[in-house]
């Protein structure tokens, strides 16, 4: 890394993250074996924030098909805390100088990159170098140029790629595009999509700078209701226009607090969506010509919950996402099953953020969009 570094966007970040406290309150991993006396793939997370902390390590306990083998961290301290907790061996251990390294490593198979989005691209483009299977945290990039970039370089060097949407290995998600693709309830003509949550903690989180996140409430929770918007109507929409709100300026200085879009699809159907960093939301809702369907919450870890207009109550048994997420992608690698959050995904959503910041810029000119089946998972 040159100037931008884990260790300089911690200032800014939250600090609820790596307290020793905290970790040694949590079960110890299972012994390490390596590849070659197990099926399992080896994991290392770039990133010890937050979001590894508290979901992704402790959900390499629970999946079946990979272990956490690894970590990459620019903080000197975590090294023996996270060593310690999951038996992590010395050599499995990188800073963000020593990353690329890591090539010469035959006990981990694949990185996930768990940064701020703007460093996304130039770790998932370094982990596919290494010749390692890589898994982007979601949103793939700040822009539609690096998705291509990170897609580019990992078909180049001959590696697996996926981005970490959890909600596509749910099974509720599953359920969903069961009841569209059978159209159980008929002709889904309208979905709505809410995805948001109140920030009240640190102003100077990476999250709020435009710099480290390339956006605000868009490019975090508007992932995810750009997403159901889609596999609630089983189509990419042709065309989307789209309104921003702000009502606490002092606060949201750099970056978006509330959008607001609608999208249209080439069947008829019609979409709205909102995000937020300032409001609540978790909802998706499709409407159809002969009933409807809705999961509420539909976005959060768990556990989540569903309605029809028949009475039925979706319920399946809670798992963490997460475990769900990378076991599915581990399947992927060892058995060529199908990858469930392909690069192309990614891309896909990158441009409808694009698309949808542009037409705020214009005054929530309609844009019209061209991605045929991009992205589009069945």
């Amino acid at each position: 890394m040159k100037q931008l570094t884990r260790r300089s966007f911690n200032g800014l970040a939250t600090k609820g993250l790596l307290g020793s406290a905290f970790l040694a309150n949590m079960p110890l991993a299972n012994a390490f074996t390596t590849n070659k006396n197990s099926k399992k793939l080896g994991v290392a997370l770039v990133g010890l924030g937050s979001y590894s902390t508290y979901q992704l390590a402790p959900s390499l306990l629970d999946t079946k098909h990979c272990y956490l083998a690894g970590i990459v961290t620019g903080t000197k301290e975590k090294e023996s805390v996270w060593q310690e907790k999951y038996n992590i061996p010395k050599e499995n251990i990188y800073n963000y100088e020593n990353f690329d390294t890591i090539a010469d490593n035959d006990s981990i198979d694949v990185i996930y990159v768990v940064l701020p989005n703007s460093m996304h691209a130039e770790f998932c483009i370094r982990a596919a170098k290494a010749g390692k299977h890589v898994i982007c945290e979601k949103p793939m990039a700040v822009s539609v140029a690096e998705c291509d970039a990170i897609i580019n370089a990992c078909n180049e060097h001959k590696v697996k790629l996926s981005v970490g949407y959890r909600m596509q290995s749910d099974p509720y998600t599953h359920e969903v595009k069961k009841y569209v693709g059978e159209k159980t309830f008929g002709d889904v003509l309208f979905v709505s999509s809410d995805a948001g949550y109140v920030s009240n903690g640190n102003p100077n989180q990476w999250r709020l700078n435009k710099k480290l996140s390339g956006g605000g409430a868009l490019m975090n929770m508007g992932v995810y209701a750009i997403q159901t918007s889609i596999y609630g109507t089983g189509q990419n929409p042709i065309s989307v226009s789209a309104q921003e709100f702000s009502t606490r300026p002092d606060y949201f200085k750099d970056t978006d607090e509330t959008i607001t879009a609608q999208f249209k699809f080439e069947n008829g159907a019609v979409a709205h969506m909102m995000t937020s960093h300032n409001a609540n939301g978790n909802r998706l809702k499709c409407h159809c010509s002969k009933g409807w369907f809705e999961l509420d919450p539909a976005h959060s870890y768990g556990p989540i919950s569903g309605r029809t207009s028949n009475g039925d109550v979706l319920k399946f048994p809670h798992k963490r996402q997460q475990a769900l997420q990378m076991d599915d992608f581990a399947k992927h690698i060892l058995l060529d099953s199908k990858n469930l959050a392909p690069g192309e995904m990614g891309k896909r959503d990158m441009i409808i953020v694009e698309a949808i910041y542009k037409s705020i810029r214009e005054g929530g000119q309609e844009q019209l969009l061209s991605l045929g089946d991009l992205g589009i998972v069945v």
